[in-house]
């Protein structure tokens, strides 16, 4: 499992021209499920997204998580995350999750972010989304289970 996440000032998803998902301050995070990935890698990136530090102490040092600063976490799903691009000049997905399996883990992964965090937001399951974000910095880091 795969997640690009962006420190943000503001971020919202858009569809078909209804916002279905907002924050403030805080993280959005773009998720991909590939085949091998289940609850335990879900779990895992949860916990690593939560406590992950990149926002500002007092010195200005990336030292606080999300749940230190009260942030909001936008999760949308994007299995071009995924993608192989190591050659060629066209991306493969063979790597990804099927879109049943990838469901099941973005709405695990949204189910089990809901228990822990009071402010989250979402996009829309294999909708055509438009994101827009403010970034923070900017900060942005790739993570993986």
């Amino acid at each position: 499992m795969k997640g690009l996440i962006q420190r943000v000032t503001k971020a919202s998803v858009v569809v078909e021209g209804e916002t279905v998902g907002a924050i403030d301050h805080g993280i959005l995070l773009l998720l991909g499920v590939e085949k091998a990935d289940d609850e335990a890698s879900a779990d895992k990136l949860l916990k690593r997204i939560l406590s992950y530090r990149i926002f500002p102490d007092d010195e200005g040092k990336m030292n606080l998580n999300l749940q230190q600063v009260g942030g909001g976490l936008l999760v949308v799903s994007q299995f071009t995350i995924v993608a192989d691009t190591k050659k060629g000049t066209r991306p493969g997905f063979s790597k990804g999750a099927s879109p049943e399996q990838g469901e099941l883990l973005y709405e695990y992964f949204v189910r089990k972010v809901r228990e822990i965090h009071p402010n989250v937001a979402t996009g829309q399951f294999g909708a055509d989304m438009k994101v827009s974000l403010l970034n923070d910095g900017p900060v942005t880091f790739m993570l993986e289970t």
